[in-house]
């Protein structure tokens, strides 16, 4: 299941991706913190789909500014 979908970033208010831009290199930055410091995380693979909802929103909003 994606974090979030394209047709719902494409949606979204530019104030809102930026929100939930920091709101997810938030979130990634704590689980590489606790990974790091030796601890484990509950769902390894949360940490692809955040790179990837990251890498989503920053394209929509390159493609915006062209």
């Amino acid at each position: 299941m994606p974090i979030i979908r394209m047709d719902e970033l494409r949606e979204m208010s530019p104030e809102k991706r930026i929100e939930k831009l920091e709101e997810l290199k938030t979130e990634l930055s704590k689980m590489r913190t606790l990974i790091n410091a030796g601890g484990s995380i509950e769902n390894p693979g949360r940490i692809k789909g955040l790179k990837k909802a990251i890498a989503k929103i920053e394209t929509v909003m390159n493609q915006e500014k062209v």
